[in-house]
């Protein structure tokens, strides 16, 4: 009564023993001071992996993991970029993250047809430049920045606004998005500041006791605005702050501690309670990683998944033969696939056809914050 179970199990074994080698690599920080963010997005993508394993030794091939460490610098990510392409069995790339790293490395991947799926890159270069190779599962700064100015000038009625940002592709980006949509609503900008500074604001708060805003908008990543949010409230600057995702982090509460309360964020990754069909990821996640999961994370588990599904299909459209990095990116722009962030399909361009966008409050020190509201958008039309 055994013997089938067994023979399968000698067939599994014998496949995987002759299979090529399939490799996925992810590119996130995975050290450093936004480690915490870069942590999230290997576990997502190592899960989706790990999930596909046995499918691909039933077909013959060994799937492996390859994740990378660009440390959220552009030059680590294109050396990073660089030794992924010359090793011929990496078929796709789950990242990067950092629209500043992912920016540069694309035209490395580009040069040899190698598919990125992006869990979080929301730069609107990062699309428009109409590489065949980049897709991403996340939405865009050009609408995320404009949803987090319309709640700011019209739920909470802002009415002298300083942007800071940090000087980077992503931090700048939105930014700039989201000053242009405040103007536009007749709110008041009343500065527009790049600081690369991480550890003392003293000078940027004294301007900000001479501008007088009622609300600071930081665009740029956790470690930095944590430290930033922490600091003015330190010394008695009560403005509202607000930043976009690169708060998306439990991090962000540890850095800024108490100061964190009131504040609000808009992400393009919603909390892991508002996707039912994230649930079950949670609980898998949890028990293979010992720790709760981010959304980030999420999103990281989808584009793995969209990256799995096109060089499967890449696979059955070879004949069971493995497929070419061309067959593989071909492939990848194609897929429909049902996320656990929800339907996931790409334009001509690479842009998810419909992303979430939410704004979150922290009433409390504590990660997640609450979600106040969301919407789901198309991305703009290409210009």
């Amino acid at each position: 009564m055994k013997t089938a179970p067994l023979i399968l199990s000698f067939l599994l074994c014998t496949a995987a023993a002759r299979g090529e080698v399939i490799k996925i690599a992810s590119g996130s920080m995975l050290s450093g001071p936004q480690a915490s963010l870069g942590e999230m997005v290997k576990l997502g993508a190592q899960l989706a992996i790990e999930e596909a394993q046995p499918r691909f030794r039933a077909l013959g091939f060994d799937l492996q993991f390859a994740p990378q460490d660009d440390q959220a610098q552009p030059d680590v990510g294109v050396a990073v970029a660089r030794r992924l392409v010359n090793d011929p069995d990496v078929l796709a790339i789950v990242g990067h993250f950092n629209s500043g790293v992912t920016i540069p490395t694309s035209e490395v991947y580009k040069d040899v047809n190698l598919a990125m799926v992006t869990p979080g890159s929301t730069n609107p270069r990062v699309t428009e430049r109409g590489l065949h190779n980049i897709n991403r599962v996340c939405g865009r700064d050009d609408v995320q920045g404009p949803v987090g100015a319309e709640f700011a000038v019209t739920d909470l009625k802002a009415k002298r606004i300083l942007v800071v940002h940090d000087k980077t592709a992503y931090g700048q980006g939105i930014a700039n998005a989201f000053r242009d949509r405040v103007a536009a609503l007749g709110g008041t900008v009343v500065g527009f500041i790049g600081t690369e500074e991480k550890t003392n604001f003293q000078s940027l708060i004294l301007q900000m006791r001479a501008l007088k805003p009622d609300l600071v908008y930081f665009g740029g990543i956790y470690d930095q605005g944590g430290v930033l949010l922490k600091q003015m409230r330190e010394r008695k600057i009560e403005a509202i702050f607000m930043g976009p995702d690169g708060l998306e982090s439990s991090a962000f509460v540890d850095i800024a501690q108490n100061a964190v309360v009131g504040a609000y964020y808009t992400t393009v990754a919603g909390p892991v309670e508002k996707y039912p069909a994230a649930q079950q990821f949670a609980t898998t996640f949890a028990a293979r990683f010992g720790r709760a999961p981010e959304a980030f994370a999420l999103y990281a588990y989808d584009a793995a998944r969209v990256a799995l599904t096109g060089i499967e299909m890449a696979i059955e459209k070879n004949e069971g033969r493995r497929p070419t990095r061309i067959q593989v990116c071909e492939a990848v722009r194609t897929v429909e696939l049902d996320g656990i962030t929800g339907p996931i399909s790409f334009n001509e361009n690479g842009d998810r056809m419909a992303a979430d966008y939410w704004i979150i409050h922290f009433t409390e020190a504590k990660y997640p914050g609450t979600p106040i509201k969301s919407i789901s958008s198309a991305p703009p039309a290409r210009r």
